[in-house]
């Protein structure tokens, strides 16, 4: 095992993770890149990285926007899925089982990114309770650093190390308590993209799509965007996808009829009457 794979601290041995290599690329909307990679930049050797909130709407490329802005970075890309049950340990460190009957200390993605120096996404954070934002706080002002009561343990941040968090734009979330909200700045917006953008993703995400079933999803998007609907360009994506199974599979033979096939089991039929799209 690679020193990379395991790092001790006071005597207790921690073994890390490993950085997310699949990402779909990110397409458009520069400006909120560049706002991200600001807020994460360092502009002399005592200043600090901000720890910014990505925020909009479930689907519109939140999590694929950090990690672009990792990537441009050189970085390691780290994701943690914050949810109503995640605890402290699940943030930081927890134990296992070992092969020899022991205790072994597993580092978190986050924990992993600290040491390394990578990025860390924790997405959909404003999910997450108080007591375990709590937890994070050190980490999220100059002290830069987290405590595993598990392991009883200190974990300091690599200078390199940065943090993001996405939150979605839904009823189903925490409020983030003060003294948390205050670290977690700047706030940055991901508005639906273009129609163009949206375009070039669904493009790039489905390259075997036929032009007219992209014609007609693409179509649902504008009109979903213009009546605030929730339907974003992810859902646009598996609407591309299986209407294209149904076109290859031969149930039925026009792009019309597929997408129309797409939208009933997605949407339903009663709020496709809402759209213009035949």
């Amino acid at each position: 095992m690679s020193e990379l794979d395991s790092i001790t601290i006071d005597g207790v041995t921690i073994y890390l993770g490993s950085p997310i290599e699949e990402i779909p690329p990110w397409v458009g909307q520069r400006e909120v890149l560049i706002q991200l990679l600001a807020a994460w930049s360092r502009i002399e050797e005592t200043d600090l990285p901000l720890n910014p909130r990505l925020l909009g709407k479930p689907g519109v490329g939140k999590t694929t926007l950090a990690c672009a802005a990792a990537r441009e970075l050189g970085l390691g890309i780290y994701i943690a899925q914050a949810t109503m049950d995640t605890r402290p340990e699940d943030l930081i460190v927890s134990p296992v089982l070992a092969p020899d009957g022991g205790i072994r200390y597993m580092a978190s993605p986050l924990v992993t990114a600290m040491v390394r120096g990578g990025a860390l996404i924790l997405d959909e954070g404003n999910r997450m309770s108080e007591k375990s934002w709590a937890s994070l706080a050190p980490m999220l002002d100059h002290r830069r650093y987290v405590e595993s009561l598990v392991a009883g343990v200190r974990i300091p941040a690599h200078p390199d190390f940065r943090f993001v968090t996405t939150m979605n734009e839904d009823a189903s979330t925490y409020e983030i308590p003060e003294y948390i909200h205050s670290r977690l700045m700047p706030q940055i917006y991901v508005d639906f993209p273009e129609e163009d953008e949206e375009r070039e993703i669904l493009e790039a995400q489905v390259p075997f799509a036929d032009g007219e079933v992209l014609e007609y999803v693409l179509s649902f998007l504008r009109q979903a965007h213009e009546h605030d609907l929730r339907y974003t360009v992810r859902d646009g994506i598996n609407l591309v996808r299986y209407a294209m199974k149904v076109l290859r599979r031969g149930e039925v033979s026009d792009a019309e009829t597929a997408v129309r096939s797409a939208l009933q089991l997605s949407v339903g039929d009663d709020e496709l009457e809402e759209f213009d799209l035949w």
